[in-house]
């Protein structure tokens, strides 16, 4: 039993035109380089201050 028709030669040799020159190209802006973090704050620091953070949401 099923939820509706369904007309098998409807999903066969299905042709779909596509438009290559309008596709997006996802690698168009890739981009290779490292992250670096300048400031002196240690990590219990930042942790601290994330904690102090949630405590002000509540």
């Amino acid at each position: 039993m099923g939820f509706g028709s369904y007309d098998e030669s409807e999903q066969q040799d299905q042709d779909v035109d596509t438009d290559d020159d309008g596709a997006v190209n996802v690698h168009e802006h890739d981009h290779d380089g490292d992250v670096s973090i300048e400031g002196d704050a240690s990590t219990d620091d930042l942790v601290g201050r994330l904690d102090e953070m949630r405590d002000d949401e509540e």
